[in-house]
């Protein structure tokens, strides 16, 4: 599992709960090194965060779509306007979760939903 996320204390917990739960959970900190990544090595599911410095997590969404790339995204974000929303989703992301009103336990929770049933 890929985690996209440039806010270092949340991507700590996030792999440590992936850790615990027995997934390889690796780390960019920003769309660049997250797409670097993803060109570099097939991952089972992306964590994405959109607002990040660099690329942005919309981008880091347009590469995969344009890439064909069929890896499934959760977008984990504290953007919570319905347009970003609409705007991930059209852009392949399969889950759009608010930071603050997620608990880590239910985006693991979301992880091992999606990966249970990769093509739903």
């Amino acid at each position: 599992i890929l985690i996209i996320e440039d806010d270092k204390p949340m991507v700590r917990a996030i792999q440590l709960k992936l850790t615990h739960a027995g997934y390889d959970a690796r780390i960019a900190h920003n769309g660049e090194e997250g797409i670097t990544m993803i060109k570099n090595q097939p991952y089972a599911l992306v964590l994405l965060d959109l607002v990040m410095p660099k690329i942005d997590g919309f981008k880091v969404l347009e590469f995969l779509d344009e890439t064909k790339n069929t890896t499934p995204v959760i977008v984990l974000t504290n953007l919570s306007q319905q347009e970003d929303e609409r705007r991930a989703r059209s852009l392949g992301a399969r889950e759009f979760l608010v930071k603050s009103d997620t608990p880590i336990t239910e985006v693991i929770e979301h992880i091992e939903k999606i990966l249970q049933n990769p093509v739903s």
